[in-house]
Parts: C-alpha cells; structure tokens; sequence
C-alpha cells in the first residue's frame, strides 16, 4: 500500500521516523515535506499535496472501495494534528481525522473510510504515534450499511448543500 506523508516543523522528527519505520514495513512511502527544518514554515501546502495525492490514488479507480481495498492512505503531522487534519479535508475526496489514541484511528478507518490521519507529533511519544498510525494503517473499512448510508449523506451535502436527515 502507498502512505502519502506531510508535516510541519513541529512532526519532523516524528515523521522521519515513520517514513523509515514504514518503508521498512513494505509500506511504499511518500515524504511530501518539508526537507528542511524551518520553524517557521506553513504546513498547509505540505499537507494539501499529501492529500492531493492520497484523492489522485483514490480516483484513479474505482470511487466504491470494499474493505481492505484502499489503494492509498495518508498521514498528516504537526504539533496538534489540527490544522493539518483540517487541510486534509478541504481536498475533495479526502476524509482526514485526528486521531489521539489506538481506539479513534481504528474507528476512523472501520466506520468513516478515513484515507488520511491527523496526528500531533508533540503530544505523543514516537512509540504510541507509531502505535496509533499502525492501528490506523492496518484497520479496514467496514463496509457496514449504516456507515455508508453516513458517509453518503456527507458526500451529497458537499456535492449539494442539502442536509439529509
């Protein structure tokens, strides 16, 4: 599986970790940024293309995915996980959650298809955010009706701008 990769200053250490914790597991990784260390850079655009390519991999096939298909995955890092979490999701076709422990990454993946995670790189150890993204990598979509009915109902409001109820 492909993971798409991006933070800020504040998650560079805890992203070269898993960039090369990930590569090692057979992940196919992809660093979107930053090289270098600036802390005063701005991880919107680091993000957005992260995220672009995470939307670009899910639109090359097939918009349905059954459980266990993601052709892609993301992962967005930056002090809090929040404003990356929240760049992620301005690109169409991406769902982004923060996630703080192994529970939420799960269920973001098993009940709302989450393709990206939000993770803030000072507020865990590299062991649990490792812990975290593993839990969120390897959990699958469930597929449950009441799931998809959800996320359908999301998707026609963006397309829209009608609530269902």
């Amino acid at each position: 599986m492909r993971v798409h990769i991006a933070t800020d200053h504040a998650g560079m250490e805890l992203s070269a970790h898993l960039v090369s914790h990930l590569s090692a597991a057979g992940y196919e990784v992809t660093d979107h940024g930053p090289t270098v260390y600036d802390a005063q850079d701005d991880y919107p655009g680091f993000c957005l293309r992260a995220a672009e390519a995470v939307a670009a991999d899910w639109a090359d096939n097939d918009a349905a995915w059954e459980p266990g298909t993601a052709p892609s995955l993301g992962i967005v890092l930056g002090g809090s996980g929040n404003g990356e979490q929240i760049a992620a999701n301005k690109v169409s076709g991406i769902r982004a959650a923060l996630a703080w422990n192994l529970e939420t990454a799960r269920l973001a993946r098993e009940h709302n298809n989450a393709n990206v995670v939000g993770l803030g790189g000072r507020q865990h150890s590299i062991e649990t955010a490792t812990e975290i993204v593993e839990a969120f990598l390897t959990a699958d979509w469930s597929g449950e009706e009441r799931h998809t009915r959800r996320l359908g109902k999301i998707a026609h409001y963006e397309s829209t701008g009608e609530i269902l109820h």
